[in-house]
């Protein structure tokens, strides 16, 4: 378990964007919401990435495989940080949700500037925490250099109200980061990886004319192939300490226990909201039966 300053602990934690800007969901989503078969109050949900300003991305609700794929175990994206921007959120989303009900993680990607601008408006909303996210694998990352996050982060923590989380990506120099991040942020995550670090042997992706249309790489792997590269990264992250790891790219029930004997102290949920959207929940009803 993960306790944050501000005395919010967490044990199961919902990726950036499985579940919409809300915590409520896709609307694909939605109806095995009303039916209960996610329940989103279970978890920390991290809510889609914002940026200052709109940024249209790839993704179009009325297409989304046209930017998103489901491969042998997991999926591929190419969304690229698609949203209506932070003023959308706090004008749109913030002032209607439930803060108690479902316990919110806000995440933003930018420049260090407007990093500080989009912490300071979302200061006024009841947020468990803030996820700093420097690590998209389809758009580039925000800082270039371990030092530009670690300073991002820390202006970041110099504004914000709430505890600060870092997400990064195992072709960073995570380590680095980490370690200049001691006593700033109170957990790191891990993004999904690029295309190009699991295939190496120049394998196509399955969004291939996408990714010639727009450039950018072959997508971000979720899921089983990026484990593998994830899971090393918990691992020695978890060695180096001091900060807390939340371990990603679980999709078996098994993947739980496997994650914390690397040193993940918390566990995220992302691609299996694709491919089994009940699966998260499902997992935390049966580990605590099993526990019981």
């Amino acid at each position: 378990m993960i306790t944050l300053s501000n005395g919010h602990a967490f044990k199961y934690m919902v990726a950036s964007g499985s579940l919409a800007f809300d915590g409520k969901g896709w609307p694909w989503e939605r109806p095995l919401v009303w039916f209960g078969l996610i329940k989103p109050k279970l978890f920390t949900v991290v809510i889609k990435t914002l940026t200052r300003n709109p940024r249209p991305g790839n993704l179009r609700m009325w297409k989304p495989w046209t930017c998103v794929r489901l491969i042998p175990g997991g999926s591929v994206n190419k969304v690229g940080l698609t949203n209506p921007g932070v003023e959308w959120w706090c004008r749109d989303i913030g002032p209607t949700l439930d803060f108690h009900k479902i316990p919110l993680v806000g995440s933003i990607f930018g420049e260090e500037k407007e990093l500080v601008e989009m912490t300071e408006k979302l200061n006024r909303f009841d947020l468990v925490g803030m996820e700093v996210n420097p690590s998209c694998p389809n758009t580039g990352h925000a800082m270039q250099t371990a030092e530009a996050v670690v300073n991002s982060v820390k202006a970041v923590k110099r504004v914000s109200r709430h505890p600060v989380i870092v997400k990064v990506s195992v072709d960073q120099d995570y380590l680095s980061i980490a370690h200049g991040l001691e006593g700033v942020a109170e957990a790191i995550s891990l993004n999904s990886v690029p295309w190009k670090t699991v295939f190496i042997n120049g394998e196509r992706t399955p969004l291939w004319k996408l990714e010639q249309r727009v450039g950018g790489g072959g997508g971000g792997v979720s899921g089983k192939p990026a484990q593998k590269h994830n899971w090393a990264a918990v691992e020695a992250l978890a060695k180096q300490g001091p900060l807390p790891v939340i371990g990603p790219s679980v999709m078996e029930f098994e993947d739980m226990d496997r994650v914390r004997r690397l040193g993940a102290k918390a566990v995220s949920f992302g691609a299996i909201h694709l491919r089994t959207p009940w699966a998260p929940t499902s997992f935390v009803r049966k580990e605590g039966i099993c526990k019981l």
